[in-house]
């Protein structure tokens, strides 16, 4: 039997990793996220912050209805993240639109013309052919249905024990 405290740990872990990954990838290698890319990262900023008080509180009572919100979360994250994802392989039309990330200080006009242009329908890397917004689908998705699967688990064990 998995504890509510181990699926919480989960809950905190995929989307910590997750963001952690996005961040590397951004500061330490240059792939600079588009519009849909930083629309993934809130519901797992706020399934990280779900998951911090769902450790914190050591009753069941509170912490389940935290893990499922933390555990939502992470799913969103994960099917913006398909939806991106077609819209990278054209599989449908999506939003186009193209956000810059500016460096602040020295000329700002200089910055803006010089800023990298991220396109939200272009794959600025993928591996096995898929991108970025693919793996955060099938590493949200997949792990949101584990972490709701053993939250199940864990409610139908204890309900019969």
């Amino acid at each position: 039997m998995v504890s509510i405290r181990n699926v919480t740990w989960l809950a905190f872990l995929l989307p910590t990793a997750l963001l952690g990954g996005a961040l590397i990838s951004q500061y330490g290698f240059g792939l600079y996220p588009c519009e849909m890319c930083m629309w993934q990262r809130w519901p797992h900023f706020a399934a990280i912050i779900f998951a911090l008080f769902g450790l914190l509180f050591r009753s069941k009572s509170c912490s389940m209805p935290l893990v499922v919100a933390a555990t939502m979360a992470i799913l969103i994250s994960g099917l913006i993240g398909g939806f991106h994802a077609g819209v990278e392989y054209d599989w449908w039309e999506g939003f186009t639109s193209c956000t810059a990330n500016i460096a602040s200080g020295g000329d700002m006009l200089d910055a803006i013309m010089n800023a990298p242009l991220v396109r939200c329908d272009v794959a600025p890397w993928s591996l096995f052919g898929i991108s970025l917004a693919g793996y955060n689908f099938l590493l949200s998705v997949g792990g949101a249905t584990l972490i709701l699967i053993l939250t199940a688990n864990g409610r139908r064990s204890a309900d019969n024990g």
